[in-house]
């Protein structure tokens, strides 16, 4: 192995006295480490009409709604279950019995409206792709839609008075999210 010490940083190949020139293994280290890595600082698009849309794509808003139901639904639920804990508690109580009363309450609690959060996430992200795709606009009548969709969907199986109920209550609350963030983007200045 060549010393390193035979050949400075930075220096030119050096010839010996043979003519033969020497190698050395370490003149391609002092390049500068935006030569390497000269990534783009934006997406990089095939076509422009996908760069003018600033829209997550059908696989990322899934992910994303479903992520969020899931984690919001288990920490609400972990709290409800910590408050039904401490309502069955007994005086007199050991701490171990306590504490193991109040993991398998808040776990119970938090799986339950976890899940049904995040099923409710995955079938609102999948509908509003789905009216995006249909419609090719992304408005706030695709979450609309999708709010009501997903309110009838999710009360089907409890009967058509049940769904229509609870389709009228997403479509609501999914047109008073829109509402808000409108008025967010309107008076809210940016950060």
């Amino acid at each position: 192995m060549a010393d390193p010490r035979l050949f400075p940083s930075g220096s030119d190949d050096r010839r010996d006295d043979s003519g033969r020139r020497l190698y050395n293994p370490y003149q391609d280290l002092n390049i500068p480490y935006k030569q390497l890595y000269d990534l783009p600082t934006s997406p990089e698009f095939l076509f422009q009409e996908e760069a003018i849309a600033q829209r997550r794509s059908w696989g990322e808003n899934l992910t994303y709604y479903t992520g969020i139901g899931y984690l919001g639904g288990a920490v609400a639920g972990a709290a409800l279950g910590l408050r039904d804990a401490a309502r069955g508690a007994e005086p007199g109580e050991p701490a171990k019995i306590r504490a193991n009363r109040v993991l398998n309450s808040c776990g119970s609690s938090g799986r339950r409206v976890g899940n049904t959060l995040g099923v409710i996430g995955l079938m609102y992200a999948g509908i509003e792709s789905a009216m995006v795709a249909a419609r090719d606009r992304d408005d706030w009548i695709n979450s609309v839609a999708a709010g009501l969709g997903t309110g009838a969907l999710f009360r089907a199986a409890n009967g058509p008075r049940s769904a229509a109920v609870a389709g009228a209550v997403g479509g609501v609350l999914a047109g008073a999210a829109a509402a808000a963030k409108q008025v967010g983007k309107r008076y809210v200045p940016a950060l």
